[in-house]
């Protein structure tokens, strides 16, 4: 099979699953074919996160990252409702374990406010009325978190994509790329795709899409693993809600926190692992490419020579159980190791720049045949809407047709 298509999208997550709607909802007579490497949607990144609805407290006032975090949250939770996919309004604590978190705690209520998020300062007292089990010396109540299954968000997604007229292909990997007149050409187990530009939604292998496709990105993906434990179930009432420490603004992660899930669970979690694959959900899951990228990249040697102390911190709170506990008990200290049991992993696509910088925004890249996105840290899942909105502008301006009619909150 060879079929001349308009649009590629690589990757069935949920920013590839966002872009196509987005396509669609602005230019119905597009020809769309989504690519998922997958016998299902989101079994990457999209569908092994914590389900948390972000609510912008995090990111520096005006960034984009604050925007899309604000607007594309509550776009989420509309999304949720209008296509019957649980979610919920919990709110959450984010939570000062020791005074000299203080001016950490400070910060973010500060950010918070100037976003536009729902916060209120929590003393000892306070904290112990909404969290009995919790212990702090201050906390930030978060009015504006939620929590929904984006793994269900997917599959709504792609639902409704394939109604507004995609061709949506689960187990499609990009095999290769070449080029023929203004078209690239994408060789799958399943035929060929002729498209008029191609997105790479890629996630973990964005990169490589975009290096195989001919261009050069500006980035590479260092991948890292979040293990999850998961509470007993006769100690899940530990908790109530959301609870998160103060995170370390030096890293673009969010500390180990604990979720009670819409279905009764709590998990615990995640840490942040490097992994030695890029679906490396195990320990014991090792890609000797990614091995030997990482012994010859300059930029990931030069990552690990500028964090060795935080990765072996975290590698020993993976090997050594007692560790783990520990950073737990200093949120929950009732929490016992015998309370906690394993619950899967994830893996996160990292961008790492040449000179070996975590980069902690989106990048996204365009070309005159591509828009690469190569690194959509969190709120992604948040913000997946209005962030495929965004990719499916891009997209259409290189493609020289007009772009979406309504704004970019009526077309999420």
């Amino acid at each position: 099979m060879s079929r001349a298509i308009d649009v590629a999208v690589i990757g069935g997550g949920l920013l590839g699953l966002a872009t196509a709607r987005s396509l669609l909802r602005a230019q119905p007579q597009l020809s769309v074919a989504v690519l998922e490497k997958e016998a299902r949607w989101g079994a990457h990144q999209s569908g092994h996160n914590s389900n948390v609805i972000h609510s912008g407290l995090y990111y520096p006032p005006g960034s984009l990252k604050a925007r899309l975090a604000r607007a594309g949250g509550e776009a989420m939770i509309r999304y949720c409702e209008e296509h019957e996919v649980p979610v919920k309004r919990t709110g959450k604590l984010v939570v000062a374990t020791s005074t000299s978190q203080l001016p950490g705690l400070e910060t973010l209520a500060d950010r918070g406010r100037a976003n536009g998020v729902t916060v209120r300062r929590l003393n000892r007292a306070e904290i112990a009325e909404t969290e009995p089990h919790v212990a702090g010396v201050a906390a930030l109540a978060v009015a504006d978190t939620a929590m929904t299954d984006f793994g269900r968000v997917c599959q709504a997604l792609a639902a409704e994509t394939g109604g507004l007229g995609a061709d949506l292909l689960t187990g499609a990997p990009a095999l290769s790329f070449t080029t023929a007149g203004d078209r690239t050409v994408i060789r799958t187990p399943v035929g060929e795709f002729r498209a008029r530009i191609i997105i790479n939604c890629a996630g973990l292998h964005s990169d490589r899409i975009a290096a195989a496709a001919g261009d050069r990105p500006t980035v590479r993906i260092m991948p890292f693993r979040g293990e999850y434990a998961e509470v007993r179930p006769a100690r899940r009432g530990l908790v109530n809600n959301p609870v998160y420490p103060v995170p370390d603004p030096e890293l673009p992660f969010l500390g180990v926190h604990i979720t009670p899930m819409l279905d009764g669970s709590v998990h615990v979690g995640p840490n942040a692992v490097p992994a030695l694959a890029r679906q490396g959900y195990r320990w014991r899951d090792i890609d000797p490419r990614m091995v030997g990228e990482l012994l010859r990249d300059p930029a990931l040697r030069g990552l690990a020579r500028r964090f060795w102390r935080y990765g072996a911190a975290e590698i020993s709170r993976s090997l050594i159980r007692p560790l783990f506990v520990r950073d737990v008990r200093r949120l929950v200290p009732e929490i016992e190791s015998r309370d906690l049991r394993p619950h899967g992993s994830g893996v996160r696509a990292q961008a790492v720049t040449a000179d070996g910088q975590l980069v902690d925004d989106f990048v996204i890249s365009r070309t005159p045949r591509a828009v690469h996105v190569l690194n959509a840290p969190s709120p992604a899942a948040t913000s997946s809407l209005h962030i495929g909105a965004r990719i499916a502008s891009d997209a259409l301006e290189t493609l020289d047709l007009p772009g979406p009619a309504r704004s970019v909150r009526e077309a999420c």
